[in-house]
């Protein structure tokens, strides 16, 4: 006879309610409404057409357009662009360091002088210090180094030395506030570190902090780098033949202003796009060290929604 108070074995499962083995029933989710997006999204591609309508009925020469895009003339100017954007950028970069490097310095007068200098040529506009250096003859009519060189300043400021200078002293003021905010990124207690080493300041520039410095340096210099293109365009007022210059002047002799605009709007769209795009993964390598997840690039966008895409209509 078995005790009425026996305990059930150990591995008996309890029994299952009815109610328990039904599955629960699927969310119905309704997803909201968004009637603005739709709204706004018709408001912008119908001014889009209306613009679009406005330009192609307006009174434009459009052969003139197509017929002149690669002109010699334009091409060459184009070429002169590109020349003085990247030889500005590099003096703008170089001297950019050297006076981030006077800044930080605890000497008070090279400090001062960098400071100096960063003010004037970032208080001052571009067109003024390209005007300053096409004039200087005005004040300086003779270039005298004692028996290095010697010569007229006329012939020393040249229209290509005058959008050099003024284009490369410029950018060095921006430059020298960008390299100095990286700088200033890497942690103190790596150059307290390199000294301990017995490492010279130098040294410790060239080694340590510059080259983690970089990661803050490179990305905003590319975003310069764009903008020396489009500024480029006031060495116009210096005489020298970039793409601005030979585009207005075909336009007032074949008097098709409007059209040559065009032409050169084309040309600098062409060629901020391209360096926009080698911006992106500039950005995007040197974001390896600090971001997880980097962002994707173009290709990948689209792969990820052709993906999607071919997954909702097996779905469906």
């Amino acid at each position: 006879m078995t005790d009425k108070f026996d305990k059930e074995p150990a591995d008996a499962t309890p029994p299952v309610s009815k109610e328990a083995s039904v599955p629960p029933e699927a969310i119905k989710a309704i997803p909201v409404r968004h009637y603005g997006r739709w709204v706004s999204g018709v408001l912008v591609v119908a001014l889009l057409a209306l613009l679009v309508n406005a330009f192609a009925n307006g009174n434009i020469q459009w052969q003139a357009v197509g017929d002149k895009l690669f002109d010699s003339t334009i091409v060459a100017g184009a070429g002169r662009t590109l020349l003085i954007s990247v030889l500005s950028m590099l003096l703008g970069v170089v001297l950019g360091i050297v006076l981030a490097v006077m800044r930080l310095s605890k000497n008070p007068v090279t400090s001062w002088v960098a400071w100096l200098y960063i003010w004037f040529f970032r208080g001052t506009p571009v067109y003024v210090q390209l005007l300053l250096w096409f004039n200087l003859a005005l004040i300086f009519p003779t270039l005298n180094l004692g028996p290095l060189y010697k010569d007229e300043m006329t012939d020393v400021m040249t229209p290509f030395m005058c959008a050099l200078l003024g284009l490369g002293l410029n950018e060095a003021a921006y430059m020298a506030e960008i390299c100095r905010a990286g700088l200033m990124a890497v942690d103190e207690g790596q150059t307290e570190a390199s000294h301990a080493l017995g490492m010279s300041h130098a040294k410790t520039l060239r080694r340590i902090v510059i080259p983690q410095a970089m990661r803050v340096i490179v990305p905003p210099t590319g975003n310069e780098f764009i903008n020396m293109l489009k500024t480029s365009s006031l060495v116009y007022v210096v005489s020298y033949p970039e793409l601005t210059r030979s585009a207005t002047a075909i336009g007032s002799t074949s008097y098709a202003v409007m059209e040559m605009l065009f032409v050169a709007s084309i040309w600098y769209l062409f060629m901020t796009s391209v360096f926009s795009v080698f911006q992106f993964y500039l950005e995007r390598r040197y974001a390896r060290g600090s971001s997880r997840n980097l962002p994707p690039t173009p290709w990948q966008k689209v792969k990820a929604n052709l993906t999607s895409f071919s997954r909702e209509r097996g779905a469906a």
